[in-house]
């Protein structure tokens, strides 16, 4: 039996009020006549929604369209700056802080270093002070900013706006609520590989996704799932910690407390790592890396060698559990191109028997080093855009 859903006219007025909203996004501008046949709401209904969204400064009047006949219809035009959300992206030693608009371009961009495994009630009092001399500076009103949205290295409750563990920070059961009532902004957070994940189905790949497995390559390893198009987070708000996969039986320590996890060996501090180790040369940074490997310097293509092995294994596991469409690998490491790309395909399809490469594609993420703050940001366009699991 179908099972009939009851919706109040003010419920019906809100959806149909956001759905004007989205399309309006999509397509830029529109006449209302436009967005009445679109949408299949009536010529009334779409005024008085309009209307208010003019008067709400979401949308503004920008002329008239040509007409065979008659009145010549207006032209209601979608305003970017209308609304701004912050993104904040916290690692070990440093900050990351970014304003974003409607159409996710940054506005503002500032990355100060910072001992994040100390006392990170001053991280957070730090991410305040920036964000209050943000709104400041560009004379913001308050009632223009949607939210502050966090990307976190670890396992993180939304609802209970918690910070579980996360072993990198070396922090564990850390509340936002209070740094929310301090700043009176709604405040969101994420685990920084959902955040990534939720940016790259939103604003990467062009084509239409309904799955995908988005790999973050920081100083440890992070996956983001997308299932059905929306994220996939399971029951205890776990799902996607592969970095802390067992990859090799009493392996190299972790700060989880295991032993042998993917992101001992396929992290960015792991491929530097074992460089050093080899080495006599120390680097501190991946472009140090990748200017010895195009060079052909023997111990950093041997290590490249067995980075990108490790990495492979675990892809391949990936492919075997999850199935997705596509694989996205992201982070810094992503700026390495072509030639990160080929070594990993060259590897993870060989010497199978489940998949192809038509089967599974593998691709660099678009959004590179922005994937994870800009997830964050986008994450605060509930309220204006929110129809199902899926923004815009």
């Amino acid at each position: 039996m179908v099972k009939l859903i009851n919706l109040d006219r003010e419920t019906i007025k809100i959806n149909n009020k956001k759905r004007i909203i989205k399309l309006i996004y999509k397509k830029g501008e529109l006449t209302k006549q436009e967005i009445s046949k679109e949408l299949n709401i009536s010529i009334p209904t779409t005024i008085n929604n309009v209307n208010e969204l003019i008067k709400e400064g979401i949308v503004e009047e920008a002329g008239v369209a040509d007409s065979t006949g008659g009145r010549k219809p207006v032209i209601v035009k979608f305003i970017p700056n209308a609304r701004f959300s912050f993104g904040v992206e916290i690692k070990p030693n440093y900050v990351r802080v970014i304003l974003m608009n409607l159409h996710s371009q940054i506005q503002y961009d500032k990355c100060f270093e910072m001992n994040c495994l100390e006392q990170f009630d001053k991280v957070l009092y730090k991410v305040k002070e920036e964000i209050n001399i943000v709104i400041e500076k560009m004379n913001i009103p308050r009632e223009k900013i949607l939210g502050i949205g966090f990307s976190l290295p670890g396992t993180v409750n939304e609802e209970k706006m918690l910070l579980e563990l996360a072993p990198n920070l070396k922090v564990k059961n850390i509340s936002f609520k209070e740094f929310e009532d301090s700043i009176s902004i709604p405040v969101y957070i994420e685990n920084e590989a959902n955040a990534s994940a939720y940016a790259e189905l939103n604003l990467g790949i062009d084509k239409e996704i309904k799955n995908l497995a988005y790999i973050s390559i920081t100083e440890g390893i992070g996956v983001g799932v997308v299932v059905g198009g929306n994220l996939y987070k399971g029951k205890n708000k776990r799902a996607g910690e592969f970095g802390h996969m067992t990859i090799i039986a009493n392996g190299i320590q972790c700060n989880c407390g295991k032993k042998g996890c993917w992101e001992m060996y396929s992290s960015e501090k792991a491929l530097l790592n074992n460089y050093n180790e080899k080495s006599r040369n120390k680097i501190n940074s991946l472009d140090e890396f990748f200017i010895l490997l195009d060079s052909k310097e023997k111990t950093a293509i041997k290590v490249w060698e067995e980075y990108i092995n490790y990495l492979c294994i675990g892809i391949q596991n990936m492919i075997l559990i999850l199935d997705p469409n596509y694989i996205v690998i992201g982070g810094k490491i992503s700026s390495y191109g072509e030639g990160l790309l080929k070594a990993v395909k060259d590897r993870v399809f060989v010497e199978n028997s489940f998949y192809t490469k038509e089967d599974n594609e593998i691709i660099l993420s678009n959004l590179k080093s922005d994937a994870s703050i800009k997830g964050a940001a986008l994450l605060t366009y509930d309220k204006l855009f929110f129809l199902g699991n899926k923004i815009i």
